[in-house]
């Protein structure tokens, strides 16, 4: 069994995190649908944040739809943040002292700066 509990991309029905354990590399049912509900929320933040772009560049634009903005990318803002929390949860724990990995996929031991 994993050591580690999976956050998963729902909360209960009474709005309280929700936790998967499994084995180490499981590809249960529930693991595949709270990998495809965070595929899913990620696009929906995703075009929101486009459609936020529009609509915040349209002068007739009026609080009632501003409102409706709002309360959707808090939705999407929160939906993002416990997905992001989840997978930092599922990286391998580094000794202390050891540097992470960057973005661009280099060491950080590598060095350069990551535009280069």
């Amino acid at each position: 069994m994993s050591t580690r509990p999976r956050l998963l991309p729902w909360p209960n029905a009474a709005g309280r995190p929700c936790y998967l354990v499994t084995d180490e590399n499981s590809d249960s049912p529930l693991s595949q649908l709270a990998d495809e509900m965070e595929a899913v929320q990620l696009h929906t933040a995703s075009e929101l944040l486009g459609r936020a772009g529009m609509l915040l560049a349209d002068p007739t634009a009026g609080e009632v739809e501003m409102r409706f903005l709002v309360k959707r990318l808090c939705e999407g803002l929160r939906d993002t943040l416990r997905v992001a929390e989840s997978r930092g949860g599922r990286l391998p724990a580094l000794s202390d002292g050891e540097p992470h990995d960057r973005l661009d996929g280099r060491s950080a031991h590598e060095g350069g700066s990551p535009n280069e």
